[in-house]
């Protein structure tokens, strides 16, 4: 099969483009695969595409030149149309659904020679649904919990969504939410957990006195709550050090936080980083913070070489991966002072850290991407089997 995967802007830096390339890469194995980019802000991706991934930026930052300034009917008609398209919270979350993208994203799936067309995020799902070709098919990704999005969104999703072939989301939480919310589950909803890379992993050695976090600097992932419950570990044990990887304009108030608390000598914001996974390996633990987590990409990335979380049990992902006691500890949603004495449990007990290392690194075989490429494959010869066989898509 030959699968072109759509994603807002493959050039960044985050978790989707990470988990978007692995799944790419795995499927290259036996498939052509592409991945198109609707924006493109600088010349080279962050992160670069696996081998054997063609990727094609639809539309280049530059050549996404705003609309000429317009009378207010035509722009009244314009925000209209792009209304009909991307509901207005979808567009305001990402901001690339302008008109000359619009546009590039029709006339590319009216274009294609591609056998599979998927989307990575709810506003690329609605475009495929409505105008991607009956020849193609259209199968959309959810790396967002229903509950996140916006009212608008969802009265979208609830008509568009079900003129695809398939959805994946992340969770069993997510599937059971979705096909409430679609109406049944039906054979083309299916949940399906982010991959990891293949490949030689570095190994923790649960000997540096190291606790790391990362994600993109942002409220959801709640820092300033992560300082908090580090300051026990802080006070307890000034040795040990937290270091948080993410990109973001929003890192000035947590400068000041950690300035204020006196953790300056213990706590650094280390940036942005392509090799998540080796610099997790210098570390003993993981910490997750998050208000809310889709899936939870960070912590396979740490199972897969040794590290153990401690993370609330937020909404959604977390509560899937983590077995509580054994490869890392939940502890209650929002409660920092838990969150402080998981840390500080693990900190000081080097043996149930060892314990909890060796049961990380056989859980994160279950997320190998070649079984995870192959589930993928065989969820997608079942769509094309349904659709060949001339019946209509279930309800979701």
């Amino acid at each position: 099969m030959k699968i072109a995967i759509l994603i807002a802007n493959a050039y960044g830096m985050g978790g989707t483009i990470r988990t978007v390339f692995n799944l790419a890469g795995g499927l290259a194995a036996r498939h052509e695969v592409e991945v198109v980019s609707l924006a493109q802000h600088r010349e080279e991706p962050f992160f670069p595409p696996p081998a054997g991934v063609r990727l094609v930026p639809l539309v280049p930052t530059s050549a996404a030149d705003p609309e000429p300034e317009a009378s207010g009917a035509l722009e009244r008609w314009r925000r209209r149309r792009r209304a009909e398209a991307v509901p207005e919270s979808e567009a305001r979350r990402n901001p690339i659904y302008d008109d000359h993208r619009l546009r590039a994203v029709r006339d590319y799936l009216r274009a294609t020679d591609a056998d599979v067309v998927m989307g990575t995020r709810p506003g690329i799902n609605l475009l495929i649904a409505r105008w991607a070709p009956r020849r193609l098919l259209r199968i959309g990704q959810e790396h967002i919990h229903l509950d996140d999005h916006a009212a608008d969104l969802r009265a979208a999703i609830r008509t568009a969504y079900r003129r695809l072939d398939g959805l994946v989301v992340l969770t069993e939480t997510d599937r059971a939410a979705y096909a409430e919310f679609l109406g049944g589950s039906g054979d083309r909803l299916r949940a399906m957990p982010n991959s990891l890379p293949s490949g030689a992993y570095p190994r923790s050695t649960q000997d540096n006195p190291i606790i790391v976090a990362a994600g993109r600097m942002s409220p959801v992932k709640q820092y300033p709550k992560l300082l908090d419950a580090f300051a026990v570990v802080a006070e307890r044990h000034p040795e040990w050090r937290l270091r948080i990887y993410g990109g973001g304009k929003k890192d000035e108030k947590l400068r000041e936080k950690i300035t204020a608390m006196g953790l300056s000598n213990q706590v650094a914001l280390m940036g942005r980083t392509k090799d998540l996974t080796g610099e997790i390996a210098k570390a003993s633990l993981l910490a997750v913070s998050s208000r809310i987590e889709g899936f939870g990409m960070t912590i396979i990335e740490g199972f897969s070489v040794g590290v153990p979380a401690v993370s609330f049990d937020c909404p959604h992902g977390p509560r899937e991966i983590i077995d509580d006691g054994r490869n890392g500890l939940l502890v209650p949603h929002q409660d920092v002072g838990a969150l402080g004495a998981g840390l500080l449990r693990l900190v000081e007990d080097r043996d149930e850290r060892l314990r909890m290392a060796e049961a990380a690194l056989e859980s994160a075989a279950d997320y190998d991407v070649t079984a995870i490429s192959r589930r993928w494959e065989a969820f997608l010869e079942e769509r094309v089997a349904a659709k060949r066989g001339g019946r209509r898509p279930a309800a979701a």
